[in-house]
Protein backbone atom coordinates (compact mmCIF):
# COMPACT_ATOMS: atom_id res chain seq x y z
CA UNK A 1 0.00 0.00 0.00
CA UNK A 2 1.59 3.27 -0.78
CA UNK A 3 1.57 6.44 1.72
CA UNK A 4 -1.09 8.06 -0.60
CA UNK A 5 -3.72 5.05 0.00
CA UNK A 6 -2.55 4.50 3.88
CA UNK A 7 -3.66 8.15 4.24
CA UNK A 8 -6.89 7.53 2.57
CA UNK A 9 -7.04 4.71 4.84
CA UNK A 10 -6.31 6.29 7.83
CA UNK A 11 -9.57 8.76 6.77
CA UNK A 12 -11.72 6.54 6.38
CA UNK A 13 -11.01 4.89 9.51
CA UNK A 14 -11.30 7.93 11.12
CA UNK A 15 -14.74 8.79 9.53
CA UNK A 16 -15.70 5.64 10.55
CA UNK A 17 -15.30 5.69 13.94
CA UNK A 18 -16.51 9.36 13.67
CA UNK A 19 -20.05 8.11 12.69
CA UNK A 20 -20.14 4.99 15.22
CA UNK A 21 -19.37 7.44 17.56
CA UNK A 22 -21.68 10.19 16.72
CA UNK A 23 -24.07 8.84 14.64
CA UNK A 24 -24.89 5.59 15.52
CA UNK A 25 -24.67 6.01 19.10
CA UNK A 26 -21.79 3.14 19.99
CA UNK A 27 -20.19 2.81 22.93
CA UNK A 28 -16.32 4.58 22.55
CA UNK A 29 -14.90 0.89 23.02
CA UNK A 30 -16.70 -1.02 21.01
CA UNK A 31 -16.50 1.99 18.07
CA UNK A 32 -12.86 1.76 18.89
CA UNK A 33 -12.95 -1.60 18.54
CA UNK A 34 -14.78 -1.93 15.06
CA UNK A 35 -12.63 0.69 13.61
CA UNK A 36 -9.08 -1.25 14.77
CA UNK A 37 -11.05 -4.61 13.10
CA UNK A 38 -12.00 -3.27 10.08
CA UNK A 39 -8.96 -1.18 9.33
CA UNK A 40 -6.55 -4.30 9.88
CA UNK A 41 -8.46 -5.96 7.71
CA UNK A 42 -8.50 -3.89 4.89
CA UNK A 43 -4.67 -3.61 5.06
CA UNK A 44 -4.41 -7.04 5.36
CA UNK A 45 -6.02 -7.13 1.60
CA UNK A 46 -3.80 -4.68 -0.16
CA UNK A 47 -0.75 -5.00 1.76
CA UNK A 48 1.87 -7.77 -0.39
CA UNK A 49 2.80 -9.83 2.56
CA UNK A 50 -1.28 -9.16 4.13
CA UNK A 51 -2.48 -9.50 7.75
CA UNK A 52 -4.95 -12.54 8.19
CA UNK A 53 -8.00 -11.75 10.92
CA UNK A 54 -6.04 -13.70 13.64
CA UNK A 55 -3.32 -11.75 12.85
CA UNK A 56 -5.26 -8.22 13.09
CA UNK A 57 -6.78 -10.03 15.72
CA UNK A 58 -3.47 -10.60 17.94
CA UNK A 59 -2.34 -6.84 17.17
CA UNK A 60 -5.68 -5.66 18.34
CA UNK A 61 -5.79 -7.98 21.88
CA UNK A 62 -2.17 -6.96 22.37
CA UNK A 63 -2.53 -3.28 22.07
CA UNK A 64 -5.44 -3.29 24.68
CA UNK A 65 -3.35 -6.00 26.89
CA UNK A 66 -0.37 -3.66 27.09
CA UNK A 67 -2.24 -0.70 27.00
CA UNK A 68 -3.80 -1.65 30.02
CA UNK A 69 -0.55 -3.34 31.75
CA UNK A 70 0.52 0.18 32.03
CA UNK A 71 -2.39 2.33 32.44
CA UNK A 72 -4.91 -0.12 34.25
CA UNK A 73 -3.73 0.43 38.01
CA UNK A 74 -2.99 4.36 37.99
CA UNK A 75 -6.37 4.58 36.46
CA UNK A 76 -8.16 2.92 39.23
CA UNK A 77 -5.65 4.60 41.93
CA UNK A 78 -6.95 7.84 40.53
CA UNK A 79 -10.27 7.28 40.43
CA UNK A 80 -10.65 6.17 43.96
CA UNK A 81 -8.03 9.21 45.03
CA UNK A 82 -11.18 11.01 43.71
CA UNK A 83 -13.39 9.58 45.89
CA UNK A 84 -11.07 10.75 48.83
CA UNK A 85 -10.82 13.93 47.76
CA UNK A 86 -14.31 14.62 47.07
CA UNK A 87 -15.36 13.08 50.68
CA UNK A 88 -12.62 14.25 52.87
CA UNK A 89 -14.06 18.18 51.41
CA UNK A 90 -9.73 19.40 50.27
CA UNK A 91 -11.86 21.00 47.25
CA UNK A 92 -13.42 23.33 49.21
CA UNK A 93 -10.01 24.14 51.30
CA UNK A 94 -8.44 24.45 48.08
CA UNK A 95 -11.18 26.76 46.82
CA UNK A 96 -10.84 29.12 50.06
CA UNK A 97 -7.13 28.86 49.83
CA UNK A 98 -7.31 30.60 46.35
CA UNK A 99 -10.50 33.05 48.00
CA UNK A 100 -7.24 34.26 50.39
CA UNK A 101 -4.72 34.40 48.16
CA UNK A 102 -6.47 36.65 45.78
CA UNK A 103 -8.20 39.10 48.90
CA UNK A 104 -11.53 38.26 47.75
CA UNK A 105 -11.17 39.81 43.85
CA UNK A 106 -11.03 37.91 41.09
CA UNK A 107 -13.17 35.38 42.38
CA UNK A 108 -13.60 33.43 39.12
CA UNK A 109 -9.84 32.31 39.85
CA UNK A 110 -11.07 31.15 42.97
CA UNK A 111 -13.09 27.43 41.36
CA UNK A 112 -10.95 27.78 38.27
CA UNK A 113 -7.75 27.55 39.70
CA UNK A 114 -8.57 24.68 41.81
CA UNK A 115 -10.57 23.14 39.14
CA UNK A 116 -7.21 23.31 37.97
CA UNK A 117 -5.46 21.48 40.36
CA UNK A 118 -8.01 19.19 41.36
CA UNK A 119 -8.39 17.83 37.70
CA UNK A 120 -4.46 16.27 37.88
CA UNK A 121 -6.12 13.05 39.32
CA UNK A 122 -9.72 13.41 39.41
CA UNK A 123 -11.92 12.66 36.14
CA UNK A 124 -13.41 15.53 34.64
CA UNK A 125 -17.27 15.01 35.60
CA UNK A 126 -16.61 14.86 39.10
CA UNK A 127 -14.39 18.11 39.33
CA UNK A 128 -16.79 19.98 37.26
CA UNK A 129 -19.47 18.96 40.17
CA UNK A 130 -16.78 19.38 43.30
CA UNK A 131 -16.10 22.93 41.62
CA UNK A 132 -19.70 23.68 39.97
CA UNK A 133 -21.33 24.63 43.65
CA UNK A 134 -17.96 26.41 44.89
CA UNK A 135 -18.67 28.57 41.41
CA UNK A 136 -22.78 28.82 42.08
CA UNK A 137 -22.28 30.02 45.85
CA UNK A 138 -19.44 32.85 44.90
CA UNK A 139 -21.51 33.98 41.71
CA UNK A 140 -24.39 34.63 44.03
CA UNK A 141 -22.10 36.22 47.17
CA UNK A 142 -20.44 38.71 44.70
CA UNK A 143 -22.53 39.03 41.49
CA UNK A 144 -20.87 37.23 39.27
CA UNK A 145 -21.92 35.66 35.61
CA UNK A 146 -21.70 31.83 35.65
CA UNK A 147 -20.79 32.37 31.85
CA UNK A 148 -17.34 33.86 33.73
CA UNK A 149 -17.27 31.41 36.04
CA UNK A 150 -18.42 28.63 33.65
CA UNK A 151 -15.62 29.87 31.19
CA UNK A 152 -12.61 29.62 33.57
CA UNK A 153 -13.47 27.00 35.93
CA UNK A 154 -13.74 24.76 32.89
CA UNK A 155 -10.75 26.14 31.17
CA UNK A 156 -8.65 25.48 34.21
CA UNK A 157 -10.27 21.95 34.84
CA UNK A 158 -10.21 20.89 30.98
CA UNK A 159 -5.98 22.21 30.82
CA UNK A 160 -5.01 19.75 33.39
CA UNK A 161 -7.15 17.16 31.88
CA UNK A 162 -5.27 17.24 28.13
CA UNK A 163 -2.08 18.19 29.52
CA UNK A 164 -1.03 16.86 32.85
CA UNK A 165 -0.59 12.93 33.71
CA UNK A 166 -1.78 11.36 35.34
CA UNK A 167 -5.46 12.01 33.93
CA UNK A 168 -6.31 8.64 31.89
CA UNK A 169 -5.59 10.48 28.23
CA UNK A 170 -2.65 12.14 27.94
CA UNK A 171 -0.79 9.53 30.57
CA UNK A 172 -1.91 6.95 28.02
CA UNK A 173 -0.36 9.23 24.95
CA UNK A 174 2.86 9.57 27.58
CA UNK A 175 3.33 5.89 27.63
CA UNK A 176 2.30 5.47 23.65
CA UNK A 177 4.83 7.58 22.89
CA UNK A 178 7.44 6.74 25.50
CA UNK A 179 7.74 10.18 26.91
CA UNK A 180 9.37 10.39 30.43
CA UNK A 181 6.63 10.73 32.14
CA UNK A 182 7.95 13.37 35.03
CA UNK A 183 9.48 15.58 32.61
CA UNK A 184 5.59 15.82 30.57
CA UNK A 185 3.96 16.70 34.37
CA UNK A 186 6.33 19.16 34.66
CA UNK A 187 6.12 21.27 31.57
CA UNK A 188 2.50 20.09 31.20
CA UNK A 189 1.97 21.83 34.30
CA UNK A 190 4.28 24.98 33.00
CA UNK A 191 2.81 24.87 29.58
CA UNK A 192 -0.95 25.25 30.84
CA UNK A 193 -0.89 27.34 33.93
CA UNK A 194 0.64 30.05 31.40
CA UNK A 195 -1.73 29.16 28.73
CA UNK A 196 -5.36 29.18 31.45
CA UNK A 197 -3.36 33.05 33.19
CA UNK A 198 -3.39 33.91 29.06
CA UNK A 199 -6.67 32.90 28.30
CA UNK A 200 -7.75 34.76 31.54
CA UNK A 201 -6.13 37.73 30.83
CA UNK A 202 -7.70 38.01 27.16
CA UNK A 203 -11.03 37.02 27.59
CA UNK A 204 -11.82 38.75 31.33
CA UNK A 205 -13.69 41.73 30.23
CA UNK A 206 -15.44 39.85 27.78
CA UNK A 207 -16.96 37.35 30.04
CA UNK A 208 -18.64 40.15 31.90
CA UNK A 209 -20.73 41.07 28.84
CA UNK A 210 -24.14 38.56 29.67
CA UNK A 211 -25.21 38.11 33.15
CA UNK A 212 -26.10 34.54 33.44
CA UNK A 213 -27.75 33.71 36.78
CA UNK A 214 -26.42 31.01 39.54
CA UNK A 215 -28.67 27.78 39.88
CA UNK A 216 -31.55 28.35 42.10
CA UNK A 217 -31.01 25.24 44.01
CA UNK A 218 -27.63 25.48 44.56
CA UNK A 219 -27.11 29.42 45.80
CA UNK A 220 -31.11 30.31 46.48
CA UNK A 221 -30.20 30.79 50.09
CA UNK A 222 -27.23 32.59 49.39
CA UNK A 223 -27.38 36.45 50.29
CA UNK A 224 -25.45 38.97 47.68
CA UNK A 225 -22.81 40.99 49.34
CA UNK A 226 -21.11 44.16 48.67
CA UNK A 227 -18.40 42.93 51.20
CA UNK A 228 -15.06 42.59 50.30
CA UNK A 229 -13.46 41.14 53.32
CA UNK A 230 -12.22 37.41 52.84
CA UNK A 231 -14.54 36.26 55.73
CA UNK A 232 -17.54 36.87 54.30
CA UNK A 233 -16.77 35.26 51.30
CA UNK A 234 -15.26 31.93 52.35
CA UNK A 235 -17.00 28.37 52.16
CA UNK A 236 -17.80 27.20 55.11
CA UNK A 237 -18.00 23.82 56.22
CA UNK A 238 -18.19 21.21 59.01
CA UNK A 239 -14.89 19.30 59.86
CA UNK A 240 -12.94 20.96 56.36
CA UNK A 241 -9.17 19.61 56.24
CA UNK A 242 -6.50 22.80 56.79
CA UNK A 243 -4.88 24.09 53.19
CA UNK A 244 -1.78 22.08 53.26
CA UNK A 245 -3.22 18.77 53.99
CA UNK A 246 -5.79 19.84 51.20
CA UNK A 247 -3.33 20.46 49.10
CA UNK A 248 -1.14 17.15 49.84
CA UNK A 249 -3.75 14.79 48.21
CA UNK A 250 -3.07 16.25 44.70
CA UNK A 251 0.40 17.04 45.44
CA UNK A 252 2.16 13.94 46.55
CA UNK A 253 1.42 12.14 43.55
CA UNK A 254 2.83 15.08 41.50
CA UNK A 255 5.34 16.25 43.21
CA UNK A 256 6.24 12.57 43.10
CA UNK A 257 6.35 11.14 39.36
CA UNK A 258 7.77 15.01 38.22
CA UNK A 259 10.44 15.37 41.13
CA UNK A 260 11.44 11.94 40.29
CA UNK A 261 12.50 12.49 36.51
CA UNK A 262 13.99 16.13 37.73
CA UNK A 263 16.33 14.09 39.71
CA UNK A 264 17.36 11.50 37.68
CA UNK A 265 18.81 14.00 34.98
CA UNK A 266 20.72 15.66 37.93
CA UNK A 267 22.41 12.48 39.77
CA UNK A 268 23.94 10.01 38.34
CA UNK A 269 22.57 6.75 37.04
CA UNK A 270 23.02 3.80 39.50
CA UNK A 271 23.37 6.07 42.80
CA UNK A 272 20.90 5.53 45.62
CA UNK A 273 19.16 8.59 45.09
CA UNK A 274 18.60 7.60 41.89
CA UNK A 275 17.26 4.03 42.86
CA UNK A 276 15.07 5.78 45.59
CA UNK A 277 14.07 8.52 42.71
CA UNK A 278 12.79 5.18 40.48
CA UNK A 279 11.04 3.45 43.23
CA UNK A 280 9.08 6.98 44.23
CA UNK A 281 8.48 8.19 41.09
CA UNK A 282 6.65 5.24 40.09
CA UNK A 283 3.16 6.33 38.86
CA UNK A 284 1.49 3.19 40.83
CA UNK A 285 4.01 4.31 44.28
CA UNK A 286 3.03 7.63 43.79
CA UNK A 287 -0.94 7.47 43.68
CA UNK A 288 -0.70 4.72 46.37
CA UNK A 289 0.87 6.94 48.42
CA UNK A 290 -1.24 9.81 47.96
CA UNK A 291 -4.05 7.38 48.27
CA UNK A 292 -2.98 6.23 52.22
CA UNK A 293 -2.63 9.94 52.73
CA UNK A 294 -6.13 10.86 52.27
CA UNK A 295 -7.29 8.18 53.88
CA UNK A 296 -5.24 8.98 56.90
CA UNK A 297 -6.63 12.51 56.32
CA UNK A 298 -10.23 11.06 56.60
CA UNK A 299 -9.70 9.67 59.39
CA UNK A 300 -9.45 13.12 60.98
CA UNK A 301 -12.34 14.63 59.17
CA UNK A 302 -15.13 11.59 59.74
CA UNK A 303 -17.92 13.95 59.87
CA UNK A 304 -16.75 14.98 56.51
CA UNK A 305 -16.70 12.01 55.41
CA UNK A 306 -19.54 10.50 56.39
CA UNK A 307 -21.84 12.91 54.88
CA UNK A 308 -20.22 13.52 51.76
CA UNK A 309 -20.07 9.30 51.32
CA UNK A 310 -24.01 9.21 52.56
CA UNK A 311 -25.16 12.19 50.47
CA UNK A 312 -23.76 10.10 47.35
CA UNK A 313 -24.44 6.31 47.94
CA UNK A 314 -27.28 7.12 50.58
CA UNK A 315 -25.62 4.50 52.94
CA UNK A 316 -23.74 5.28 56.80
CA UNK A 317 -22.21 2.31 57.44
CA UNK A 318 -21.63 2.22 61.44
CA UNK A 319 -18.10 1.00 60.60
CA UNK A 320 -15.72 4.30 59.41
CA UNK A 321 -13.54 2.02 57.56
CA UNK A 322 -15.94 0.38 55.52
CA UNK A 323 -16.20 3.96 53.40
CA UNK A 324 -12.75 3.96 53.11
CA UNK A 325 -11.81 0.37 52.31
CA UNK A 326 -15.02 0.00 50.74
CA UNK A 327 -16.88 2.70 49.41
CA UNK A 328 -14.26 5.01 48.32
CA UNK A 329 -12.94 1.51 46.13
CA UNK A 330 -16.36 0.66 45.00
CA UNK A 331 -17.57 3.87 43.42
CA UNK A 332 -13.83 4.51 42.22
CA UNK A 333 -13.69 1.60 40.13
CA UNK A 334 -17.24 2.08 38.81
CA UNK A 335 -16.27 5.62 37.76
CA UNK A 336 -12.89 3.95 36.14
CA UNK A 337 -14.32 1.22 34.47
CA UNK A 338 -15.34 3.13 31.33
CA UNK A 339 -11.94 4.92 30.90
CA UNK A 340 -9.76 1.56 31.18
CA UNK A 341 -11.84 -0.06 28.59
CA UNK A 342 -11.73 3.07 26.05
CA UNK A 343 -8.02 3.91 27.13
CA UNK A 344 -7.13 -0.02 26.42
CA UNK A 345 -9.14 -0.11 22.95
CA UNK A 346 -7.40 3.34 22.24
CA UNK A 347 -4.19 1.31 22.59
CA UNK A 348 -5.33 -1.42 20.36
CA UNK A 349 -5.92 1.18 17.28
CA UNK A 350 -2.67 2.45 17.76
CA UNK A 351 -1.10 -0.63 17.31
CA UNK A 352 -2.79 -1.65 14.41
CA UNK A 353 -1.86 1.52 13.00
CA UNK A 354 1.65 1.04 14.06
CA UNK A 355 1.85 -2.10 12.35
CA UNK A 356 1.27 -0.57 8.73
CA UNK A 357 4.36 -1.34 6.79
CA UNK A 358 3.14 2.32 4.85
CA UNK A 359 3.62 4.72 8.13
CA UNK A 360 7.05 5.01 7.17
CA UNK A 361 6.37 6.76 3.79
CA UNK A 362 3.80 8.76 5.00
CA UNK A 363 5.71 9.70 7.49
CA UNK A 364 8.42 11.03 5.02
CA UNK A 365 5.02 12.34 2.54
CA UNK A 366 4.19 14.56 5.06
CA UNK A 367 8.18 15.78 5.91
CA UNK A 368 8.44 16.94 2.28
CA UNK A 369 4.66 18.92 2.25
CA UNK A 370 6.75 21.87 4.48
CA UNK A 371 3.81 21.37 6.85
CA UNK A 372 6.03 22.40 10.31
CA UNK A 373 6.29 18.53 12.10
CA UNK A 374 4.88 19.98 15.23
CA UNK A 375 1.64 21.40 14.07
CA UNK A 376 1.08 17.82 13.00
CA UNK A 377 0.61 16.37 16.01
CA UNK A 378 -1.70 19.14 17.42
CA UNK A 379 -3.92 19.30 14.16
CA UNK A 380 -4.64 15.89 14.26
CA UNK A 381 -5.34 15.70 18.31
CA UNK A 382 -7.71 18.83 17.58
CA UNK A 383 -9.39 16.60 14.53
CA UNK A 384 -10.19 14.13 16.42
CA UNK A 385 -11.24 15.36 19.93
CA UNK A 386 -13.48 17.40 17.93
CA UNK A 387 -14.93 14.30 15.79
CA UNK A 388 -15.57 11.91 19.16
CA UNK A 389 -15.59 14.10 21.62
CA UNK A 390 -13.18 12.40 24.04
CA UNK A 391 -9.90 13.73 25.27
CA UNK A 392 -8.81 10.42 25.82
CA UNK A 393 -9.66 8.87 22.22
CA UNK A 394 -8.93 11.97 20.07
CA UNK A 395 -5.72 11.78 22.25
CA UNK A 396 -4.55 8.40 22.43
CA UNK A 397 -5.49 8.38 17.94
CA UNK A 398 -3.44 11.11 17.48
CA UNK A 399 -0.57 9.17 19.50
CA UNK A 400 -0.82 6.22 17.08
CA UNK A 401 -0.72 7.96 14.14
CA UNK A 402 2.26 10.12 14.91
CA UNK A 403 4.14 7.97 16.92
CA UNK A 404 5.64 6.40 14.36
CA UNK A 405 6.55 9.48 12.39
CA UNK A 406 8.37 10.98 15.44
CA UNK A 407 11.68 10.37 14.05
CA UNK A 408 11.56 11.43 10.57
CA UNK A 409 9.29 14.15 11.35
CA UNK A 410 12.38 15.48 14.13
CA UNK A 411 9.83 15.67 17.45
CA UNK A 412 10.81 14.82 20.62
CA UNK A 413 8.14 12.12 22.63
CA UNK A 414 7.96 15.08 25.33
CA UNK A 415 7.11 17.80 22.39
CA UNK A 416 4.60 15.58 20.59
CA UNK A 417 3.03 14.76 23.51
CA UNK A 418 2.06 18.27 24.51
CA UNK A 419 1.05 19.21 21.17
CA UNK A 420 -1.48 16.29 20.89
CA UNK A 421 -2.47 17.67 24.64
CA UNK A 422 -3.15 21.06 23.46
CA UNK A 423 -4.75 20.00 20.26
CA UNK A 424 -7.61 17.94 22.19
CA UNK A 425 -8.45 21.58 23.69
CA UNK A 426 -9.39 22.93 20.42
CA UNK A 427 -13.09 22.31 19.61
CA UNK A 428 -14.81 21.15 22.83
CA UNK A 429 -18.26 21.40 21.96
CA UNK A 430 -21.57 19.25 21.72
CA UNK A 431 -20.36 15.57 20.88
CA UNK A 432 -18.51 15.64 24.16
CA UNK A 433 -20.84 14.68 27.34
CA UNK A 434 -18.77 16.96 29.47
CA UNK A 435 -19.90 19.98 27.52
CA UNK A 436 -22.94 19.42 28.55
CA UNK A 437 -22.32 18.58 32.43
CA UNK A 438 -20.73 21.75 33.06
CA UNK A 439 -23.92 23.70 30.86
CA UNK A 440 -25.84 21.28 33.82
CA UNK A 441 -24.04 22.35 36.58
CA UNK A 442 -23.05 25.74 35.34
CA UNK A 443 -26.43 27.04 34.57
CA UNK A 444 -25.85 27.64 30.45
CA UNK A 445 -28.22 26.87 27.47
CA UNK A 446 -26.58 25.59 24.22
CA UNK A 447 -25.50 29.09 23.02
CA UNK A 448 -23.68 30.04 26.08
CA UNK A 449 -22.06 26.95 26.42
CA UNK A 450 -20.62 27.55 22.92
CA UNK A 451 -19.66 30.97 23.98
CA UNK A 452 -18.38 30.26 27.37
CA UNK A 453 -16.81 26.46 26.98
CA UNK A 454 -15.86 25.89 23.22
CA UNK A 455 -14.04 29.24 22.59
CA UNK A 456 -12.26 29.20 25.91
CA UNK A 457 -10.29 25.99 25.41
CA UNK A 458 -9.65 26.62 21.88
CA UNK A 459 -7.74 30.12 23.00
CA UNK A 460 -6.25 28.41 25.46
CA UNK A 461 -5.20 25.11 23.07
CA UNK A 462 -3.93 27.63 20.72
CA UNK A 463 -1.50 29.56 23.59
CA UNK A 464 -0.46 26.25 24.89
CA UNK A 465 0.46 24.77 21.18
CA UNK A 466 2.34 28.34 21.05
CA UNK A 467 4.25 27.58 24.12
CA UNK A 468 4.81 24.44 23.23
CA UNK A 469 6.53 25.24 19.50
CA UNK A 470 8.89 28.15 21.36
CA UNK A 471 9.95 25.51 23.76
CA UNK A 472 10.30 22.66 21.25
CA UNK A 473 12.42 25.65 19.20
CA UNK A 474 14.68 26.36 21.97
CA UNK A 475 15.35 22.38 23.11
CA UNK A 476 13.16 23.00 26.28
CA UNK A 477 12.07 19.15 25.37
Amino acid sequence: MSAIGFLILLILAIALLMVLIMKVKLHPTFALFATALVMGVVMGFFESEGFSISEVLALISNGFGSTLGSMGIPIMLGAILAMGVQDTGAAKSIANFFIRLFRGKNLELAPALTAYIVSIPVFGDITTILTSNIANVLSKRKHISMGKMAAFTQTGLNLTHAMVPPTPGILAVTILLGADLGLVIGWGVAVSIVGFLLTWLVLRKWTDKEWIEPLPEVAGEIEETKSDDVKDILITGDDLPGTLPAFLTILIPVVLIAGSSFLKMAVAEGSSLYTLANIFGDKVVALSLGLIYTMFLACSHKNSVRKSNRDTTGKDPQNFSEIVLNSWIARGLEVALSALLITGMGGALANVIKAAPAINDLAGLIENSGVPGLLIPFLIGGIMFTAVGSMTTGGMTAAGVVGPMMGILGLTPVSTVLAIGAGTMIFNHVNNSGFWVISRFFNLDLKQGLKYITLPDLVAGVFCFILVALGAAVHLF
